[in-house]
């Protein structure tokens, strides 16, 4: 009996990874439009064309948040850190372009940012938990290893209104991490508010959504402590 449930746990395992792997093409299948950012990943094809990433990143993906942030390694000098990062991209984007902007450059740790378009664009709480989920769980079945730190949405002047939907995502995500090995939750929100609870409003660009420097040195604060030191 213990053979046979071991058989069928093994079996179930294997059934979960062939799923995940095959994602992109069941993303496809569901009218996916594959070519949203391919123009961005194709640019990440390009560079690593170039100069190739070496194995053990500290890699940041995500949207416009993670984009911006050009001179992300600048930040964490003690680390070796990569940005592919491509604005406008949801939760959905990572899962279909994961092979693309994760899987090949074999990260060390991964720390993501998302939800912040999925919800301006109405996309609910729990799907998009059931998403960091799957992600996380594609992620686990190509690197069982590999630590993964979930960046929470930031709060912005031009997004105010979302705020309570925002508050919401981020308790959820929270929570899932918390459940989750070698997965960890990294609030930005909370030191990006004043005292009376409001965004700090000299932290974005004109726009009022993007970030001016003084902003990622709040995020430079909070993630130091997740980053692995190991400058190549």
């Amino acid at each position: 009996m213990n053979q046979f449930k071991s058989s069928f746990g093994n079996l179930l395992k294997a059934s979960l990874i062939v799923f995940l792997l095959a994602l992109p093409a069941l993303l496809s299948a569901q009218a996916y439009n594959t070519k949203t950012f391919e123009k961005n990943i194709k640019a990440f094809d390009k560079r690593d064309s170039i100069e190739k990433v070496q194995p053990g990143s500290n890699l940041f993906v995500g949207s416009s948040s993670i984009t911006n942030w050009k001179d992300v390694a600048d930040y964490f000098p003690k680390s070796y850190v990569i940005n592919r990062g491509f604005g406008g991209s949801k939760f959905e984007d990572l899962l279909y372009y994961g092979d693309r902007v994760i899987m090949s450059y074999k990260p060390a740790k991964i720390f993501i940012y998302e939800g912040d378009n999925d919800i301006a664009k109405g996309i609910d709480t729990e799907t998009l938990i059931k998403q960091a989920a799957m992600l996380r769980q594609r992620i686990a079945a190509v690197f069982p290893k590999v630590p993964v730190v979930f960046i929470s949405v930031k709060p912005s002047v031009a997004r105010w209104e979302l705020k309570d939907k925002y508050v919401a995502f981020n308790q959820a995500l929270k929570k899932y991490a918390k459940k989750e090995k070698l997965t960890a939750f990294a609030d930005v929100w909370t030191p990006m508010l004043d005292a009376n609870g409001e965004v700090f409003k000299d932290v974005f660009l004109p726009d009022n959504l993007h970030m001016k420097p003084n902003g990622y040195q709040i995020w430079q604060k909070v993630l130091q402590p997740f980053l692995l030191k190991n400058k190549k």
